[in-house]
């Protein structure tokens, strides 16, 4: 079926978006009858090239497209990526590492997470690099790529005070792990060929969040020097995140993980200002009916917003099943023809209310803007992430599936990924 029949077979009753972000509906598809989100491929390749420039020359870049490119898409973002000369790829788990080669991406790829020891063949099968963080994963992993016939490529993952996966590196462990290090390394089976940790707190800049980055480096060269001792040595040596990458350039060792800055985002406050980034992303759905309430009249459920004087509300076409929280009842604001308009009442399920009283002309088939900028106004990621005593990271990750994204490039629709249709490429 194409987007035109898809179209027509909308009932009439059922509203499209007139315009997006201030732009004709026909620039971004009419079939965009609901919620969306737009990402613009442009800003991604702006901001790896600023990434890139931060780098020394010779250290790599992983681009880091977990989480479906933190709800941009990975199949799009991670070809973006690619042009603009990533030199590897970093997921959670081997679905996504496996979906990334059917896409057409051949450059290495790193799964930060956990693979059950039976995929073996598939690492092997499509050249995944697997992490590898303690001697029973180790030994689970080589002997199915033995019973295989295969070599699994790794890396392996030490954990300097995260406190998640890795082979521990404090006082009391550190000379026991560089053991257990080169006891794998000598592991059938198994290549390895680079070797990782992870930063807590990166992203923070008071003294005492300082020190301790500096303390997770410094166990981090130290295991490196005992193993070097013990004649092993790892070609790639990588420690940081976006935020390391930014506030720490003497840690960039071999290769960096850029991840939310990709995406036009901040790690954190602390990290704001230091590159020139261009956020991809913006969220919009369409306005389905407007009316004008009494005193007294009740919104959604629960009853938390009456009306104290006649009202115009507005009902739109997102709710928390496309990952607009709850928690942002009566909290929120969206943009309305440029203007601000207040969520009332709590959020449902797959709609909303609006205040729109005093904005001029709002009718079924307009939009709202969650994300992004309409006229002289913009709402952000971040403000969203306040409002729910979150991260930007989990709003755009949470941005739900059925919500298409549509592609951008040098001002034109270059495709469409609908989670719960098909995708289009243009």
């Amino acid at each position: 079926m194409s987007i035109s029949q898809a179209v027509q077979e909308i009932p009439p009753s059922v509203p499209t978006a007139r315009t997006v972000l201030g732009k004709p509906a026909a620039v971004m598809s009419d079939f965009l009858k609901r919620s969306w989100a737009t990402v613009d491929l442009d800003c991604i390749g702006h901001n790896i090239e600023k990434v890139k420039e931060l780098v020394s020359p010779g250290c790599k870049v992983l681009g880091v497209v977990k989480a479906d490119a933190y709800g941009h898409g990975a199949k799009f973002v991670a070809r973006e990526l690619n042009r603009h000369g990533v030199d590897w790829f970093g997921v959670s788990n081997v679905e996504e590492a496996v979906s990334l080669r059917r896409d057409g991406i051949f450059k290495p790829i790193l799964i930060f997470g956990t693979t059950p020891a039976q995929y073996a063949g598939t690492l092997c099968e499509y050249s995944i690099t697997q992490a590898v963080f303690s001697t029973q994963y180790a030994r689970q992993l080589s002997q199915a790529a033995q019973e295989l016939g295969v070599t699994v490529d790794a890396h392996v993952k030490v954990d300097t005070g995260m406190g998640r996966l890795g082979f521990l590196t404090d006082e009391g462990n550190l000379l026991d792990s560089a053991q257990k290090i080169q006891d794998i390394c000598g592991l059938p089976g198994l290549k390895f060929t680079g070797i990782f940790t992870h930063f807590s707190c990166a992203d923070e800049t008071n003294a005492d969040a300082v020190a301790y980055t500096k303390g997770q480096f410094s166990r981090f060269m130290e295991i490196l020097k005992l193993l070097e001792k013990k004649g092993i040595i790892f070609p790639i040596r990588h420690c940081c995140n976006s935020a390391a990458t930014l506030l720490y350039p003497q840690m960039h060792l071999d290769m960096v993980r850029p991840g939310i800055v990709l995406y036009g985002l901040s790690p954190s406050g602390d990290c704001g200002g230091i590159l020139d980034l261009h956020p991809a992303l913006s969220l919009t759905c369409c306005i389905s009916q407007v009316k004008t309430v009494e005193p007294g009249t009740y919104i959604s459920y629960g009853r938390t917003w009456c009306a104290k004087e006649p009202r115009v509300i507005a009902s739109v076409t997102i709710g928390y099943a496309d990952g607009y929280h709850r928690i942002l009842s009566n909290r929120a604001r969206m943009l309305v023809r440029g203007r601000l308009a207040p969520v009332v009442g709590r959020v449902c399920m797959d709609q909303l209310m609006l205040d729109v009283t005093g904005i001029d002309g709002v009718c079924p088939g307009d939009t709202a803007v969650m994300i992004g900028t309409d006229g002289e106004n913009t709402l952000t990621a971040d403000e969203m992430a306040t409002l729910t005593d979150s991260i930007n990271y989990e709003v755009v990750c949470l941005v739900g599936k059925r919500v298409p994204r549509i592609y951008m490039q040098n001002g034109r629709q270059v495709g469409v990924t609908n989670y719960v249709g098909q995708t289009i490429e243009e």
